[in-house]
């Protein structure tokens, strides 16, 4: 019987540290868009790492897809110009994994800006773990105006 709870208790732990991986990317991920709700920049620039690459895919005049560099200071920069309230990115979890420092998150997003309607897509973020805290290390996003719904993906 002794076996049997110390085999439930490592079990236990191992499910609650799972989830607790996973909540914390949620976490760091909720922090960005925080963040950008609140125009609060510090609190921005710490969600990414010194290195961190944002992208997204654009069509150029060929009208064939590129992935497109953006500048993280730009990025903030451009936070910094908005009021709180104004930029408000609705997301959902589609998929989050993990595997000891890194992790990735799946989250389809519908964009407002001042309450009107922008765009929607995905975000595709790589993080790692870095002195315990999840950080942004890659950002990558896809942009459209059209076939937007976060119950369809």
């Amino acid at each position: 019987m002794r076996i049997f709870w110390i085999l439930l208790t490592v079990c236990s732990l191992s499910a609650a540290h799972a989830q607790t991986a996973e909540d914390s990317v949620r976490s760091a991920i909720a922090k960005l868009f925080h963040a950008m709700k609140n125009a609060d920049t510090l609190l921005l620039k710490d969600c990414f790492t010194a290195k961190a690459i944002l992208q997204t895919i654009r069509y150029n005049k060929e009208k064939m897809p590129e992935a497109v560099n953006e500048n993280l200071h730009g990025f903030v920069t451009a936070v910094s110009k908005s009021h709180p309230g104004d930029v408000d990115e609705r997301i959902v979890y589609e998929a989050i994994k993990t595997d000891d420092c890194l992790a990735v998150a799946w989250t389809p997003y519908l964009f407002y800006y001042k309450g009107e309607f922008s765009h929607c897509g995905v975000n595709s973020f790589q993080l790692v773990r870095i002195n315990g805290e999840w950080k942004i290390q890659y950002l990558i996003d896809t942009r459209r105006r059209e076939a937007c719904s976060l119950c369809s993906h």
